[in-house]
């Protein structure tokens, strides 16, 4: 994800509203394609070229139209003279290296949206940015490639007897909204599952990869904290401030998804906090484990201290010494020594320290 951010430098000097692609390209050829729609009926159709929006007959009242692959800037100039948008909305729409925000112009909203999903197995988070204009009688999604993010949206609109036709553009707007926020959901257990786990290894036996892992786990929770805590203020705004967009039964869903917006962001201090009492149970582990092997090593020491003992003092250099003419001195001495180590190896075994 750094390596986007290094492009920003391409704008420098340039006026506001220059149409320059930032952030990394994921998807080869564009597509375009609209949804319009209304309680009468639904139409979906694929557009060979952003030019073809203008030229696309409405036979409903509503109109969903969707792009992925939004990097080509003129096909984003294309786009937005036909509907009108402000050129640095444009440049917003280039910029796929943003923070979650909303602008709001005369004739619509502009509203930036981050998707997230972990790879299999890993804490490889990919993230996605999601541009949604909000119109007074359409919505403009720009996303970054090919996705299922929206696909629930699509098949309820494809339901005749739904109440997403009879909605209108805010309904839609909204639906968009909370099935990304509500995907947040989805990485959030994801991570609680990637802990446990984790947890269980390092009371087991933990390792160097284990260290890592946690590691790995307190970056992924801290990028996914600092990039949603825009979006409650988003929402916040959303639900103030966007009284001309939607209507007041509509405000009470935006405020259900801002309520899931602040619950999510306290599921990750939860997860922050175990992350950090993961690494405080590992370093924890790690040391007990070192007293245990210590404690090993020290009784070995202190058993064989007493024959080194004995063996020191028969091999001194006098003369006249206790056995040493004796045949069974040698014997005497080994014996002795066995003595003293079955004692010891007893008390040690009473105090538990075997």
């Amino acid at each position: 994800m750094s390596k986007p951010r290094k492009l920003r430098s391409r704008k420098a000097g340039l006026p506001p509203g220059s149409l320059i692609h930032i952030g990394e390209i994921k998807t080869g050829k564009p597509a375009f394609s609209v949804i319009d729609f209304d309680e009468h009926g639904l139409q979906e159709t694929q557009l060979p070229d952003p030019a073809a929006f203008g030229k696309q007959e409405r036979p409903y009242s509503t109109r969903w139209a969707n792009v992925y692959g939004a990097h080509n800037p003129s096909d984003l100039s294309t786009i937005g003279n036909i509907f009108g948008l402000h050129p640095l909305a444009q440049e917003d729409i280039l910029n796929n290296v943003q923070r979650q925000k909303l602008d709001a112009y005369e004739n619509y909203l502009y509203l930036v949206l981050h998707r997230y999903e972990l790879q299999p197995g890993s804490l490889e988070l990919n993230q996605d940015q999601i541009s949604l204009i909000i119109g007074r009688d359409y919505v403009l999604t720009f996303q970054e490639r090919p996705s299922k993010t929206f696909e629930p949206i699509r098949q309820r609109l494809r339901n005749e007897h739904t109440n997403l036709r009879k909605g209108g553009v805010d309904m839609l707007a909204y639906s968009l909204i909370d099935t990304v926020v509500d995907s947040y959901f989805g990485v959030i257990e994801q991570l609680n599952d990637y802990a446990e786990e984790l947890e269980d290894t390092i009371l087991g036996r933990p390792s160097p990869a284990a260290l890592e892992s946690i590691h790995q786990l307190k970056r992924c929770v801290s990028h996914l904290r600092r990039n949603l805590h825009p979006l409650r203020e988003v929402l916040g705004s959303l639900h103030r401030d966007a009284g001309d967009f939607f209507r007041s039964e509509i405000q009470l869903y935006v405020r259900d998804v801002y309520d899931h917006t602040v619950h999510i962001l306290e599921s990750l201090e939860d997860l922050r906090d175990l992350a950090t009492g993961l690494l405080d149970v590992y370093l924890s582990t790690i040391s007990h484990r070192v007293n245990l092997e210590v404690r090993a090593l020290t009784v070995v020491a202190t058993i064989i201290m007493p024959a080194t003992l004995i063996a020191g003092i028969f091999g001194m250099n006098f003369r006249e010494m206790p056995w040493l003419t004796n045949p069974d001195g040698f014997s005497y001495a080994l014996e002795l020594m066995g003595i003293i180590a079955v004692i010891m190896l007893a008390l040690f075994w009473r105090r538990k320290y075997l």
